[in-house]
C-alpha cells in the first residue's frame, strides 16, 4: 500500500499528463473547451480521478463526457508512459461542480448584500419608539440616592448574615 504523499504527487501528475494530452495529442472539437481542474488516487494507485470543468451549457458538458471517455485508452496509455508506476491506474473522468457552487455562492452573498443594504437604508431614517436614551446615567443614580430615605432605619440588617432579631 503506498503512502498518501505519493498518491497525492502521482494525481498531481496525472492531472497535468491528461491536461497535456487533451491539448496536443487528442484531435476532437469537443474537448475545446475542457479544463482539468484536479486529480484524486486511490492510496493503492490503482484507479484515479480526473476532474474537469467545460466553458458552456448543459450539451457540452454532454458531449464532453462522451468524448472524455472515449479518449480515456489514449490518455490512459500516455499516463502509464509517463509515469513509470508498475501499473497504470484507470481514469476516470468527473465534471467539477466546485466554479458551478461558487457562482451560486456569489449568487446568494450578493442577495444578501442587497437586503443588508435594504435595511440599512429603512434603519438610517428611524428613530427610537420610546425614549432616546432608554438607559440610567449617574445623575439619575444621584437622584435616587438623595430622595429622602433614612439609611439608619437598616442598621438592623447585616449585610453577611441577613435580618437580626432583637
Amino acid at each position: 500500500m503506498a503512502d498518501t504523499a505519493r498518491a497525492r504527487r502521482l494525481a498531481k501528475r496525472i492531472a497535468q499528463i491528461v491536461a497535456s494530452g487533451l491539448e496536443h495529442e487528442v484531435k476532437d472539437p469537443r474537448l475545446a473547451m475542457v479544463t482539468v481542474t484536479d486529480a484524486r488516487v486511490t492510496p493503492d494507485l490503482r484507479d484515479a480521478t480526473v476532474y474537469y470543468t467545460v466553458f458552456g451549457d448543459d450539451a457540452d458538458y454532454a458531449s464532453t463526457a462522451a468524448a472524455l471517455a472515449s479518449a480515456t485508452g489514449v490518455l490512459r496509455s500516455r499516463v502509464g508512459q509517463q509515469t513509470g508506476v508498475r501499473f497504470t491506474p484507470t481514469l476516470t473522468f468527473v465534471a467539477d461542480t466546485v466554479p458551478d457552487n461558487a457562482r451560486r455562492m456569489e449568487e446568494l452573498l450578493a442577495k444578501a448584500k442587497e437586503a443588508d443594504d435594504e435595511v440599512a437604508r429603512l434603519a438610517s431614517g428611524a428613530v427610537p419608539a420610546g425614549d432616546a436614551d432608554p438607559y440610567r446615567t449617574s445623575t439619575d443614580d444621584d437622584a435616587f440616592a438623595t430622595d429622602g430615605a433614612d439609611l439608619e432605619s437598616f442598621s438592623d440588617v447585616d449585610v453577611r448574615r441577613g435580618p437580626q432579631s432583637g
